[in-house]
């Protein structure tokens, strides 16, 4: 970073800065955490004859304190997979319920996108498609921040949502279902190799916000790999080159999924099983009605408070996943 040419590329350069800046934060939590253990230590050994009762409660706080921070590192040494650290490409689409599906996408969208702010991360929509009367038939989120395909690959699979509809007028309990796939970014292009041959470009009008020119130019772009059948679109930037960018890093990342997982016997460790958005698939269930639960049926998790997890709160799930992954690995 102190090389006078550093700031020459830009995207390389701002790619380095957070890493830095990520590595800079956790070098600091565990100073820290030596620090306030050093601490302890010394009111311990210098109140050993006293053992005065306020600060065994002082001590007992410090100690509760300082065993989440361990549990919390302990989890994070967990993220030790190939793309584990790289950033995310999260996509949700709609699944059986009709119009209540395209709302729990909607709002299985504003879950993630909350989760990754209070990890401190960065979000974009790179494409949506928007239901004709509510929610989104199809969304893909760029998530940018250490760690962040290590923590949402445990989110991949079916969430299934039960609750009164809005939609319904006789106010009737209805099953909804949500797809939600996870990709790691991949770090270079030179990942996966494209035959320019193998690729169809079409370019269309962009839909949906922004600014003048959004909307009357053909700056959106689909792109087709023609020997898989794959399909990848983005129109969140006002350049088709930009778009076009975006589009082959996300189709070399689903080609990169579709070769491992090619490779391997099971397709769980990066996505999970692939599996429709229906009935009996379900990874994770939301119930709001009859009674308030959310339970992972992969580990068995469960919360009783659905509010504050649709409001972002993942990790104590993705935990749970993480350590089952790792116990698995070792088996």
């Amino acid at each position: 970073m102190r090389q006078p040419d550093f700031w020459a590329d830009q995207i390389k350069a701002q790619t380095v800065a957070q890493q830095y800046g990520d590595l800079n934060n956790e070098l600091n939590e565990w100073q820290d955490l030596q620090r306030r253990t050093q601490e302890a230590l010394a009111l311990v050994e210098a109140d050993q004859a006293n053992q005065t009762v306020n600060l065994q409660e002082e001590l007992k706080q410090i100690y509760q304190s300082l065993l989440k921070r361990v549990d919390k590192l302990e989890v994070r040494g967990l993220l030790n997979s190939q793309y584990d650290q790289t950033n995310a490409l999260l996509a949700i689409h709609a699944g059986a319920g009709g119009t209540d599906a395209q709302d729990w996408a909607a709002m299985l969208l504003r879950m993630f996108l909350r989760f990754a702010d209070s990890q401190g991360w960065t979000t974009q929509v790179l494409d949506e498609s928007v239901g004709q009367e509510a929610g989104l038939k199809s969304v893909l989120v760029k998530v940018t921040g250490r760690f962040a395909y290590g923590y949402l690959k445990c989110e991949a699979g079916v969430h299934r949502l039960v609750r009164i509809s809005p939609f319904d007028a006789e106010k009737l309990r209805h099953t909804s279902f949500a797809l939600v796939e996870v990709l790691p970014e991949l770090p270079t292009v030179n990942q996966v190799t494209i035959d320019d041959k193998d690729l169809r470009v079409d370019t269309f009008m962009s839909s949906g916000h922004g600014g003048q020119g959004v909307n009357t130019t053909y700056s959106a772009v689909r792109l087709v790999h023609l020997p898989t059948g794959l399909t990848v679109t983005c129109q969140n930037e006002r350049s088709q080159t930009q778009n076009k960018e975006t589009a082959l890093k996300y189709l070399q990342a689903k080609l990169w999924q579709l070769a491992y997982d090619r490779q391997q016997d099971t397709k769980k460790q990066l996505r999970g099983e692939l599996k429709s958005a229906e009935w009996g698939n379900q990874t994770r269930s939301y119930v709001l009605h009859p009674y308030k639960m959310v339970k992972d049926h992969r580990t068995d998790f469960t919360s009783n408070n659905p509010a504050k997890v649709l409001d972002g709160d993942l990790l104590l799930f993705i935990e749970a996943r993480l350590k089952q992954l790792a116990v698995q690995s070792k088996k």
